[in-house]
């Protein structure tokens, strides 16, 4: 195992600080190290593996598509990609797709629509168009987007940045309206922060957020990247608040834990204003991408994942909230997105999940206070009973410890 991990840093940039673990093999909510050794996946790789590791339903469509035909580029039509963007469509009620393949992709192609609509439809100034975010946020990684991030190791070293953006405290709808002038083409929100923490926003904001957006002919534009394709107990997390968004971001789970797949999805009036030449991508609704995304959907609604991430994070959240450990700052979440905030005097959440993999079960911090714990869909009653009494025999360690 030091070997390898040895030979990744030599060869492999360190832009990530993995945990020292060496997987091979998953299936279903469990991975598999190279020596055989067994852990339950609580971190479903950021929600791209929604439906477990290697589902036979998904890989069938994958083995099967590329055998047939994998990769032609847009330069011609091919007959998987329309069904797949109407599937899309009908299920998530918008209008018209544009295929991606990250979800960064998928972001970035949403703010050029959100800028080219500001100047084409709504009259905005050119070159003038604002696009208001929120503190806290995260879309991924490339120079425009960590240019309104409000990390600042994720901006350190990388502008100049693109100008345009305007940044409000998340989960203020008050602030949100208050920064909206003539030059605002959108709003660009995740429904729950993900990498900010597991954040969840008041009762009511989204919901507050879409009056203020249609009242001032300003585009909301849902990032549901993490969120999105029954992560938080709904199809959409902003079906929670009854939300249709103008723009919507999809990823992830889109891909079936399988390969890239993303998709921006938006009104037509939204969509309309691209031509052929303003935006593309080689891969971006290809083929096989289209196959296993379709599959991906079907298993969506025939498994009823909505429903089985709200009944399995309902019993996860309570059972995480029942843990009485002085450790425990808070825990929040929606569905099978959860985060532990951990008291950093006690135990930083890098340490804690450097303790709860020796004990089986593998997830990762985020900004070094809250251990997410958001597994497959898929996960079972008795993996949801495995996870705490691992977090709780951290928990008793660190407490004995203290």
């Amino acid at each position: 195992m030091e070997n390898l991990i040895a030979l990744e840093k030599k060869v492999c940039a360190e832009n990530y600080a993995p945990l020292p673990v060496v997987l091979h093999s998953g299936a279903g909510v469990w991975l598999t190290d190279i020596h055989g050794k067994r852990y339950l996946d609580m971190m479903s790789a950021y929600s791209a593996t929604s439906f477990g590791h290697s589902h036979p339903r998904l890989v069938a469509a994958l083995t099967a598509q590329a055998q047939t035909l994998a990769v032609t580029s847009r330069a011609y039509y091919t007959d998987r990609l329309g069904p797949f963007l109407q599937r899309l469509c009908e299920m998530t009620g918008m209008a018209r797709a544009l295929p991606m393949n990250t979800g960064a992709e998928a972001v970035e192609t949403a703010l050029k629509a959100a800028r080219k609509w500001a100047y084409q439809v709504k009259g905005v100034t050119p070159e003038r168009a604002q696009i208001i975010v929120c503190a806290g946020n995260f879309a991924g990684r490339t120079t425009t987007i960590v240019g309104f991030s409000s990390e600042a190791q994720y901006r350190q070293g990388f502008g100049p940045f693109a100008p345009g953006f305007v940044s409000v405290p998340f989960g203020d709808a008050a602030a949100l309206e208050a920064a909206i002038t003539p030059d605002t083409a959108a709003f660009l929100v995740e429904p729950v922060q993900g990498e900010a923490g597991i954040i969840v926003p008041p009762d009511g904001y989204l919901a507050q957020c879409r009056a203020i957006c249609s009242r001032h002919n300003v585009l909301l534009i849902c990032d549901e990247v993490q969120t999105g394709l029954c992560r938080t107990g709904r199809l959409l997390a902003c079906q929670h608040e009854g939300v249709q968004p103008d723009g919507l971001i999809l990823g992830k789970a889109l891909g079936g834990g399988l390969l890239p797949v993303s998709a921006f999805l938006a009104r037509p009036d939204v969509m309309g204003v691209f031509r052929p030449g303003d935006h593309g991508s080689t891969f971006g609704g290809n083929p096989l991408a289209c196959a296993v995304g379709h599959a991906a959907l079907d298993l969506l609604e025939e498994e009823n994942l909505a429903a089985r991430a709200e009944r399995m994070g309902a019993l996860l959240l309570g059972r995480l909230r029942r843990l009485r450990y002085p450790a425990i700052r808070e825990v929040r979440g929606k569905g099978l997105l959860i985060g532990m905030e951990l008291d950093s005097t006690h135990i930083s959440a890098r340490e804690f999940c450097e303790r709860l993999m020796y004990f089986g079960v593998l997830s990762k911090d985020t900004h070094g206070t809250v251990v997410r714990l958001a597994p497959p869909l898929v996960i079972s009653e008795q993996e949801i009973d495995i996870a705490v009494a691992a977090v709780a025999a951290v928990l008793d360690e660190f407490d004995m410890a203290a």
